[in-house]
């Protein structure tokens, strides 16, 4: 029998998708009498709160249509927030022009360097660093964060 957890993930993940955006990250908090679920989303284009409001309601009727959970439980769906590191290709092109901070393989070596990302070519990353431009392969990217600049 699928967890409750695992079956949660699987409505949510699935009615996600449908609506055009990927999981990024589920935090399942509390206990089996008072669940709360997190669940981050992404696109391209980012997330609002219409669209987030609109996948919560489609979850909850999947979880109460499929008798899920049988006690007081909390779903909230939102942004993953910029303080996040970016898991998926996709949420790099809503932050071309924006400042990052990036670990990536160089050479077999990790390198860690801060600029800005100028431009997506399939599924390569344009940076700038320091005045010289790094086409990095988003497969070697190990870690990148939005800097917030003010």
């Amino acid at each position: 029998m699928k967890t409750v957890k695992k079956q949660i993930l699987e409505v949510s993940e699935t009615i996600i998708n449908q609506n055009g955006y990927l999981l990024i990250d589920a935090v399942f908090r509390g206990d089996a009498q008072n669940l709360i679920i997190e669940l981050f989303v992404d696109n391209k284009e980012g997330v609002n709160t219409n669209d987030c409001a609109k996948i919560s309601r489609e979850i909850i009727s999947q979880i109460e249509e499929q008798d899920i959970i049988n006690s007081k439980y909390r779903l909230d769906v939102s942004s993953p927030g910029v303080e996040r590191p970016l898991l998926f290709l996709d949420q790099y092109h809503k932050h071309v022009n924006r400042k990052f901070s990036v670990e990536f393989l160089e050479d077999e070596n990790l390198t860690r360097k801060e600029g800005v990302l100028k431009n997506i070519e399939n599924s390569s990353l344009l940076f700038e660093f320091d005045k010289s431009e790094y086409l990095i392969n988003w497969n070697d990217i190990k870690t990148a964060k939005v800097l917030i600049s003010f």
